[in-house]
C-alpha cells in the first residue's frame, strides 16, 4: 500500500491485512500530495429482543461500526518538517426517519493538522481518534463488520463498544507521538473534556497517554500497549424530569447533587498473529469512565456502558478476547470474540453489565471488496435507563458488504 488512509479505515487495514483494502486515489498538486480514501458498507440486520426489555424483532439496512467515509488528506514536506492535514466525513445508509427522503447526518470526525519528522515526532492538533482505548478498537474484527447495536438504525453500529472496551472516541486534542525507536513509541496529549449532565460548565482538559512495542519476526507480528486517560469534573446538579421508561413504569422528577470528582482510567493489550492465526487480549479498569447505563431509546439497542464521565465516581472494568484464523488460499477471516463491561455506580443497585459474544466471516472477494456475515448474542443486566431493573437480550444476524477505496 502506497496511501495511509484515514485512521479509521487504517485501523481496518491494520486489523484485517493488505487485502482488506487497495491503496487510496493519489493526486499530486505541486508541493503537495493530495489523497482520496475511504469505504462504504452497508448491512442487512435481523435483530430479536428478550427479556424484560423489550420482545420483539426488527428489520434494518444500515452501516456497520465503521460509517461509511470520505477522507481527504494533503501532505508535504517544508523546511525540513512533514506537514499534513486530514479531514473525514462520515455518514450511514439508514435514512434516518425510516422513509426515503429521510435525513441522516454527516458527521466530521476527522479534522486536524500535524507536523513534525522522523527523527523527533509529530504533533497533531485537531479532532481525531482519542488515545486511549483506540488500540482496544482498531483491534477489534467487527470493525469491518456490525457487532452490537444494530436494531436501533442511525449511521452506526457497536461492534463491541461498552461489551469489551470504552469508546476511544473522536476528540478535539493538542497530541505529541514519538518516533519508533526498535519498536518502542508513546504517545500523549491534551483532550477536549467531557461533560457528564452536572458539570455544564466544566472547562478542564483531559490527558490521555500510550505506550506500545511492536515486534516482528519472519511468521509472528505483533503489539502490546498500555494506556491511561483522567479528567477532573466539577461538583454540580443533575435534573431528570418526571417521565415513564420504556417498560410503562412512570417516575417522578429528579433533582441530584453531585460532588466533584476524576475519571481515571488504565487499560492493557496485546494482540499476536502467525500462520493465519491472530489473537487479542484486553482489559481495562477505571473509576467514572462510564453511566452505567444503555441510554438507548425506543429500539433498545443494548448499547450500555459507551458514555465516559458518568455522574458519580463508580467503578468500570471490563474487556474482551478474540480469536481469528485466514483460511489460505481463499482468503477469508473466521472470527470470534467474547467481552464484558461492568459499571458499579454505588448506588446499593449493584453492576451493570454488558456483554456479548460475536462470530464472524470476512471473505475478500476482491482487494477492495469484503463480503461480511456476523451473528451477535448481546445481554446486558441491571440496566439504570429503567424506573425498574432492566435486564434483556438482542441477537442479531447480519449480512452485507464493505468496500474500501
Amino acid at each position: 500500500m502506497n496511501k495511509k488512509l484515514s485512521l479509521a479505515v487504517a485501523g481496518a487495514v491494520l486489523a484485517f491485512g493488505a487485502s482488506a483494502a487497495n491503496a487510496g486515489i493519489i493526486i499530486p498538486a505541486g508541493d503537495w500530495t493530495v489523497d482520496l480514501g475511504g469505504n462504504v458498507n452497508t448491512y442487512y440486520n435481523n435483530t430479536n429482543y428478550s427479556g424484560n426489555l423489550s420482545g420483539k424483532t426488527t428489520n434494518t439496512i444500515q452501516t456497520g461500526l465503521l460509517p461509511s467515509a470520505l477522507g481527504i488528506g494533503a501532505k508535504t514536506r517544508q523546511n525540513d518538517l512533514d506537514i499534513a492535514i486530514q479531514f473525514t466525513f462520515f455518514t450511514g445508509t439508514d435514512s434516518g426517519s425510516g422513509q426515503a427522503f429521510g435525513n441522516n447526518s454527516l458527521n466530521i470526525r476527522q479534522a486536524y493538522l500535524s507536523f513534525g519528522d522522523a527523527s523527533w515526532g509529530t504533533i497533531k492538533a485537531g479532532r481525531d481518534l482519542g488515545i486511549f482505548g483506540s488500540d482496544a478498537i482498531l483491534s477489534d474484527m467487527t470493525l469491518l463488520g456490525v457487532g452490537a447495536g444494530a436494531g436501533a438504525g442511525g449511521s452506526s453500529t457497536l461492534g463491541r463498544i461498552g461489551s469489551g472496551y470504552m469508546y476511544a472516541d473522536w476528540k478535539g486534542q493538542i497530541s505529541y507521538a514519538s518516533p519508533n525507536w526498535n519498536g518502542f513509541s508513546f504517545a500523549a496529549g491534551a483532550t477536549e473534556g467531557y461533560k457528564n449532565g452536572a458539570d455544564a460548565s466544566n472547562h478542564n482538559l483531559g490527558f490521555e497517554g500510550k505506550l506500545s512495542y511492536d515486534f516482528a519476526a519472519t511468521d509472528v507480528t505483533g503489539k502490546v500497549w498500555l494506556s491511561g486517560i483522567t479528567e477532573k469534573h466539577e461538583a454540580g446538579v443533575v435534573t431528570t424530569a418526571a417521565g415513564v421508561d420504556a417498560l410503562g413504569n412512570p417516575f417522578a422528577a429528579v433533582s441530584t447533587n453531585v460532588d466533584g470528582y476524576t475519571t481515571t482510567g488504565i487499560d492493557i493489550g496485546g494482540k499476536v498473529s502467525a500462520y493465519g492465526f491472530g489473537l487479542v487480549g484486553y482489559y481495562y479498569d477505571g473509576k467514572g469512565l462510564s453511566s452505567g447505563s444503555s441510554v438507548t431509546g425506543t429500539n433498545l439497542a443494548l448499547n450500555g456502558g459507551t458514555s465516559f464521565a458518568g455522574t458519580t465516581k463508580g467503578d468500570d472494568n471490563g474487556g474482551y478476547v478474540q480469536a481469528t484464523y485466514t483460511i489460505p488460499g481463499v482468503g477469508t477471516k473466521l472470527g470470534a470474540s467474547w467481552g464484558e463491561s461492568k459499571t458499579d455506580l454505588k448506588d446499593g443497585r449493584g453492576e451493570f453489565t454488558n456483554k456479548s459474544w460475536i462470530v464472524g466471516a470476512y471473505h475478500p472477494l476482491t482487494k477492495s471488496l469484503n463480503l461480511v456475515a456476523e451473528y451477535t448474542d448481546n445481554k446486558i443486566e441491571n440496566d439504570r435507563a429503567f424506573a425498574t431493573d432492566g435486564e434483556g437480550k438482542a441477537r442479531t444476524i447480519s449480512l452485507g458488504a464493505i468496500l474500501f477505496y
